[in-house]
């Protein structure tokens, strides 16, 4: 199965984050997904918060990536991840009863609407990846970090 990968360049900046769910619509849309359908919403979704959290907590750029398998028959799921320059591990928060509260849930609705979710180190920093809907495998073979030979 093939699968089409693609990828944006976020700047430090929390203004990014819209400009990264106008981009992943419009690669769905490109990729044969109705960009309003409910795997988009969730997307557009979970796109947001873990480019937030990768602008806001490192205060350095990130690389939004999205890997989706391609072809008529494909399956209407999509890996995303995020990269960053930090190697602090995600650490899901709480937010608590406090309903006012505007920040601590973002990895909760992450966990909460994706199939899978994790990371793992990439290079000095690390790469928080989910997947949405009935992902192949073949996204994750296409996601794993190349081993270098020495």
């Amino acid at each position: 199965m093939q699968v089409l990968q693609v990828q944006l360049a976020v700047q430090a900046d929390p203004a990014e984050v819209s400009r990264a769910r106008r981009w992943v619509r419009a690669r769905l849309q490109a990729g044969g997904l109705d960009p309003d359908s409910a795997v988009a919403e969730t997307l557009v979704l979970v796109v947001s918060e873990l480019v937030t959290n990768a602008v806001v907590h490192t205060g350095c750029p990130a690389v939004l990536r999205l890997l989706m398998p391609a072809g008529p028959d494909a399956p209407p799921g999509v890996r995303v991840e995020v990269a960053d320059a930090s190697c602090a591990a995600p650490a899901p928060r709480h937010a608590g009863a406090d309903a006012e509260a505007t920040n601590g849930r973002g990895l909760e609705l992450v966990e909460l609407l994706c199939e899978r979710w994790g990371w793992y180190p990439d290079g000095s920093g690390k790469r928080v990846w989910c997947e949405i809907g009935p992902v192949a495998a073949a996204c994750e073979r296409a996601a794993q970090p190349v081993a270098s030979a020495r």
